[in-house]
């Protein structure tokens, strides 16, 4: 607790200012439900080791979170590093997990862009085809040298004191005939080791291109500084379920280019799409998910995040969220892990209405606007910063 309190000191000298410290205030939210279940040693060695980043800048803290659409639109996850990054100056550890989602024709996450040339093909845990999936639920199949693809990390939104991800090391998450290479600075190539590449400064700008003959499946991009850091890593694809995501037979191999000390689990909303909800596969599934990480990562603290009221289209609200809400209790103490009532923080059964009203839910009552996941991302982590300040 002594360690804690220092903390605290050093970082109302160091910490950069947070828009979020004042939360607006609404009936609904019930803030006194606000906190994390549950007890975990797992999520004690994670607070031990944002301790040392916090007060020495050194150290290297990762975390992933995974989910379907309200991960893949990238608002949330964002929110969320970047109150972490407020927390010390100088302590960004890199981007982490980007995948080119222009090729997909779908969203890219709102922290960086994507674009592509080329001749290109894609599929997603949602609907496979004939290449396997990895960490990111997603793949493009690169058909000839034309095909290229461009990450910046330019932020969308211009904000004061915005934070600028830059990263100097990339891995390539793929194979395949064709051999991947760099462009940077718009100009200047350069050739990796393994689909491993070192940069020669720090950038926030990327071209992957291709040489030789053949195809490349590229299943994602980690984008990494020197030195450490913390960083925070989404993988989300829009409608995917936990039994999506069990259709990756990569992604535990991938897993270990994380590393995470945190994995927070946020995938539900899909599942209890429907009427044929069953409760007892979505805990083995997830349990396989659970699995995976503790191969790769045996020490790594899991976050069961929850899942938000919702309505099932056209008919109301959604029945299901409640025996969900309970699973994700029983799974979280089942592991060791901790557990975050997205569903109760919220206000409950019905909330959802509630929120589209407030302007912080879209009309479907099932996604929220970017203010709405904004607000979502403060809870959260304020619910982490209390469980890590009272540890």
């Amino acid at each position: 607790m002594k360690a804690r309190v220092l903390i605290f000191l050093v970082l109302l000298l160091t910490a950069v200012p947070s828009a979020a410290r004042r939360l607006p205030r609404y009936p609904f939210i019930q803030s006194e439900k606000n906190v994390l279940q549950g007890e975990s040693a797992q999520f004690g060695r994670f607070c031990s080791k944002l301790d040392t980043l916090l007060l020495t800048g050194r150290g290297n803290v990762r975390v992933l979170h995974v989910g379907g659409s309200h991960v893949q639109g990238g608002t949330l996850s964002d929110r969320l590093r970047r109150h972490f990054l407020s927390l010390r100056y100088g302590i960004d550890g890199g981007r982490g997990l980007v995948f080119p989602f222009a090729v997909a024709g779908t969203n890219t996450p709102v922290s960086y862009s994507s674009s592509y040339t080329g001749n290109w093909e894609s599929a997603s845990c949602l609907k496979p085809g004939e290449e396997i999936l990895g960490l990111t639920g997603m793949v493009a199949v690169a058909r000839d040298t034309s095909a290229r693809v461009t990450i910046d990390l330019a932020p969308r939104e211009r904000q004061t004191l915005q934070q600028r991800y830059t990263f100097n090391r990339v891995d390539v998450l793929g194979d395949g005939t064709l051999e991947p290479f760099l462009l940077v600075n718009g100009r200047d190539t350069l050739h990796g080791a393994g689909g491993r590449f070192c940069l020669p400064h720090y950038t926030d700008w990327i071209q992957l291109c291709f040489g030789g003959k053949g195809q490349y499946v590229l299943r994602g991009l980690y984008l990494d500084k020197s030195g450490g850091g913390f960083s925070l890593s989404e993988a989300g694809v829009n409608g995917a379920s936990t039994q999506a995501w069990l259709r990756c037979d990569l992604w535990e191999q991938e897993l270990r280019r994380v590393m995470p000390d945190l994995v927070i689990f946020s995938i539900g909303i899909n599942d209890i799409q429907g009427a044929d909800f069953d409760v007892r596969r979505f805990k083995a599934n997830y349990r396989q998910l659970i699995a995976q990480v503790r191969r790769v990562a045996p020490q790594c603290a899991i976050l069961m995040s929850g899942i938000n009221d919702s309505w099932l289209r056209k008919r109301g609200v959604n029945p299901h969220t409640e025996a969900a809400e309970t699973a994700f209790r029983e799974l979280a103490e089942e592991c060791g892990g901790v557990f975050w009532d997205w569903y109760q923080v919220m206000g409950g059964c019905g909330s959802m209405e509630k929120w589209e009203e407030a302007g912080l839910a879209q009309a479907d009552r099932i996604h929220f606007t970017p203010a709405g996941y904004k607000l979502i991302g403060d809870l959260l982590f304020d619910a982490i910063m209390d469980a890590y300040y009272l540890r």
